[in-house]
């Protein structure tokens, strides 16, 4: 009996392993910065969306962005937290609303203003990221004027 539910359980682990496994990644290589509102830390979460220049990837389409800490620290991740995002031109986006616990959704006005929602706006950021190569977007400063 005990032979027969090892059995059971080595079959069962090597089923569960092959079970979820993710289509093959693209590489993917650090982005990080700071935000600042104004000149001061944003106190809480701004989201930050990275989207392509050239359009989603049809064959293997990626969603990278993240949301920064309340001093404003951020590092973007597309596969999980703060892995990278794959090379290529980008816009961020940002956009600064409260998150409300019971819905589990940003909700309300937008403190930005929407100045930075928009990825055709004059105030979007527009970066690069090199294969091989962390991107430090250093200090991206932000204003609610």
């Amino acid at each position: 009996m005990h032979k027969y539910c090892s059995l059971l359980l080595v079959a069962a682990m090597l089923l569960i392993s092959g079970c979820g496994e993710a289509p093959d990644r693209k590489a993917t290589f650090p982005v990080k910065g700071k935000i600042t509102v104004d000149g001061q830390a944003p106190g809480s979460a701004i989201r930050i969306e990275c989207v392509p220049v050239a359009g989603l990837d049809a064959k293997d389409p990626t969603v990278s962005g993240t949301e920064c800490d309340p001093e404003g620290n951020f590092q973007i991740s597309t596969y999980q937290q703060g892995d990278g995002v794959p090379p290529g031109d980008y816009v961020l986006t940002f956009t600064w609303q409260e998150f409300n616990l019971m819905s589990r959704q940003y909700t309300g006005k937008d403190k930005l203003n929407g100045r930075y929602a928009d990825p055709q706006s004059p105030a979007a950021q527009k970066i690069s990221v090199k294969a091989g190569e962390p991107t430090d977007l250093g200090v991206v400063a932000l204003t609610t004027k």
